[in-house]
Order: structure tokens, then C-alpha cells, then sequence
């Protein structure tokens, strides 16, 4: 009978803890399992300035397709750079591994919300291409009032090849400028994009289409102009040269030079320019004379020109009607090198720039840095 026990006890034992005929592994522990990974968009209408989240359990992320974005440190989740295109179809795939080598591959399919309304980007300035000088500004206008500006400042991406550091001020809800700190480091390329698909710019109005620009800092032309010694110092690219120049007489306010930095907006080789006051009007010096090798600093009318003859007062006495002249040497040297975009600091004259009524005239450069910042709508700078 003991014998009988005893075979039976031993086949219990054998038996004990099988399933389906086979026995379970001390080693196969929770670890061992593969990861859990989860994408939060799913359907057929989700968000588009939401983005989509992938997130790992049990692993690290090995990869993730089908939208534009980046890992955390640790490659525990991944999210969307930009935010999605409206009423697009999508498809992420994801894949993590844990330590074991267990693999897990997951597959989403999803469409984003189509826009209500739309708003997109009307103009971009400088030109696609183009090259300028050391103070230009990215000019961006909308096609509609921005509510959201954080949203929107966002959305927009500014690299240059020295890494120069900039911000963006908002000048109003349809437009919103980008300026470095310190003058651009010449001689470089700078791209921008608006990544403005997806992005809520207000009350269900989203942007459609993302519009990208790149262009080049050229040479270094910072002039200063100084109305008190009637001498216009012009620095290119390090090589410094000094003409006569004549300033705005004053004989009414709008005929005197404005002082700040100002920012070369054209050039043309001649120009009719006439005054701002009705011919015989009281108090009215009167003028209409074609000028040459003129570049234009204000949308009010001021340019550096060649003088129309009174060469006498250059160097001498500021006589002009507010324009900056000099003489045909200094006027052909200037014109040459100029490009949209570059600096021209006109000092000790009575009539600030910064207080001029012209909403598209270039005041940029007369905001401290901090000033510029409190139009940003993240009130900082990065470098670009």
C-alpha cells in the first residue's frame, strides 16, 4: 500500500502546475513581456492643432512614421513637431522593444477635423531669393485677424547659418515681425517657414498651408548721418568711408531730417520729389526737382541722394528739404552698394523717427530689445 501512495504522491507531483501538457518557465516573469505602446489619435475627427502623442510602457520607442516630430530623452514618447494639416488622412506606425528583445508594433489610422474657417499667410517679406542688409526684417502679414498669437509664434521657424538670436513683435492682429537682437552677422543664409497648417489662430479658424522663404545677409552697410558735422560715415563691411552731406533746414517740421536708425527701402537712379505743401500757400517753400542716385530710408519721402547742385553747403549747413544729400562721389558709392535692409543712423536732428504717423515706415530698430519683446506674444527671443 505504501509503494501504491507513494506512486500516485509522485505522479501529483509531475503533474502539478502543467497546462497543456507543458510546464511553466521559472524565468518567464512580467519583463519578459513585450511593450505596451499607445497612440492617442483615433478616428475620424480629431484636432488638428492637438497633434498626436506616442507613449511606451515595459520599452523604448524604435521608431515612429507617418508625421513629422521628435523622442523625449529617453525615447519614452514622441510627439508631433507642428501641428497637423485640417481634414487629412493620417498613419502612424510605432514601434518599441524592451530589454529582452520583445518587439511591439502598433498601427493608427485617423483624419484630422476640416477647417471652419481658414487664414493663411498674405505676404512675406523680404522676396524669396533675395539678398539684404544687416537690419532687415521677415515681414509677415495674414490674410485675417491672429486671436491666438502664442499659437501662431509658435508655427513660426526662423534658422540662420550663424545662429543669430531674434524674436517676434506683433505690430498688430495681421501682422507680426521678426528681428535679431543685434544687427544679422552678414554674409549667410536665413530661412524661414510658417508651419501654419493645423494651427489655431482663432475661434475655429485654422491655417491650411505652410510657406517657406529663405534669403541671404550680404554685406555690412551701417551709416551714420550726423546732421551736427555735416558728415555721413559709412562702414562696408569694415571698410569705413566719410562724405559731405547737407540735412533737412527746418523750416517746418516736415522738413526736417528724422534722427534714429532707419532702414534702406529702395533705390532708384532718379526721382521727381515735390513738397507737402500746396504750391503758393502761406509759409510754403515750394520745390519739384528730379533727383539722382536716390535710396529711400522713410515712406514718408527721405532718401540719401546726390545733391542737385549747392555743393557749397555740404560739410556746411543743412539745407535740403529733409533728405539726406551728399555729393556725386558719395551718392554713386552709397547708391552702389546698397540693399534693402541696411542701416542708416541719423543723429542730432529735432524730429525723432520713432514718432513718425507712417504705420509701414521701418521703426524697428528704434525699440530697445526689451521693448520688442513685450510684443511678443512669448515674450522671449531664441536663436535662430
Amino acid at each position: 500500500m505504501k509503494i501504491r501512495y507513494l506512486a500516485v504522491a509522485l505522479a501529483l507531483a509531475l503533474t502539478a502546475g502543467c497546462a497543456n501538457g507543458q510546464p511553466t518557465s521559472p524565468g518567464r516573469t512580467a519583463d519578459a513581456a513585450a511593450p505596451t505602446v499607445r497612440i492617442s489619435a483615433s478616428g475620424q475627427s480629431v484636432r488638428p492643432d492637438q497633434g498626436v502623442t506616442v507613449t511606451v510602457s515595459g520599452g523604448t520607442l524604435e521608431s515612429v512614421t507617418g508625421a513629422a516630430g521628435g523622442f523625449n530623452a529617453g525615447r519614452t514618447s514622441w510627439r508631433t513637431t507642428w501641428a497637423l494639416k485640417p481634414g487629412h488622412a493620417y498613419t502612424v506606425t510605432a514601434t518599441a522593444k524592451n530589454a529582452k528583445g520583445k518587439v511591439s508594433t502598433i498601427t493608427r489610422a485617423f483624419r484630422t477635423q476640416k477647417a471652419p474657417r481658414t487664414i493663411g499667410v498674405a505676404d512675406v517679406t523680404p522676396a524669396a531669393g533675395e539678398t539684404v542688409g544687416v537690419g532687415m526684417p521677415i515681414i509677415v502679414d495674414f490674410t485675417g485677424p491672429v486671436a491666438n498669437r502664442a499659437n501662431v509664434e509658435k508655427a513660426l521657424e526662423v534658422t540662420s547659418a550663424h545662429g543669430d538670436t531674434g524674436a517676434w513683435s506683433w505690430i498688430s492682429d495681421r501682422r507680426v515681425v521678426y528681428r535679431t537682437e543685434k544687427y544679422w552677422r552678414p554674409h549667410q543664409k536665413v530661412a524661414f517657414t510658417a508651419h501654419l497648417a493645423g494651427v489655431r489662430a482663432a475661434r475655429d479658424t485654422y491655417g491650411v498651408r505652410d510657406v517657406s522663404r529663405s534669403f541671404t545677409i550680404g554685406a555690412s552697410n551701417v551709416t551714420v548721418a550726423d546732421a551736427k558735422s555735416h558728415v555721413m560715415t559709412v562702414d562696408h563691411d569694415g571698410m569705413v568711408k566719410r562724405f559731405k552731406i547737407s540735412m533737412g533746414a527746418g523750416t517746418r517740421p516736415d522738413t526736417i531730417t528724422t534722427s534714429g536708425v532707419h532702414l534702406t527701402r529702395e533705390k532708384r537712379r532718379s526721382v521727381t520729389m515735390t513738397a507737402t505743401c500746396p504750391k503758393g500757400s502761406a509759409g510754403c517753400d515750394y520745390y519739384k526737382e528730379r533727383v539722382e542716385l536716390a535710396v529711400r530710408i522713410t515712406l514718408g519721402g527721405e532718401y540719401v541722394h546726390k545733391s542737385v547742385g549747392e555743393y557749397y553747403y555740404l560739410g556746411r549747413q543743412n539745407a535740403s528739404h529733409g533728405c539726406v544729400r551728399t555729393s556725386p562721389a558719395g551718392a554713386r558709392y552709397f547708391y552702389d552698394i546698397s540693399q534693402r535692409g541696411d542701416i542708416v543712423n541719423v543723429t542730432h536732428t529735432t524730429r525723432r523717427f520713432a514718432d513718425e504717423p507712417y504705420a509701414d515706415d521701418w521703426t524697428f530698430w528704434t525699440r530697445s530689445w526689451s521693448r520688442w519683446l513685450a510684443g511678443s506674444a512669448l515674450r522671449q527671443g531664441s536663436r535662430a
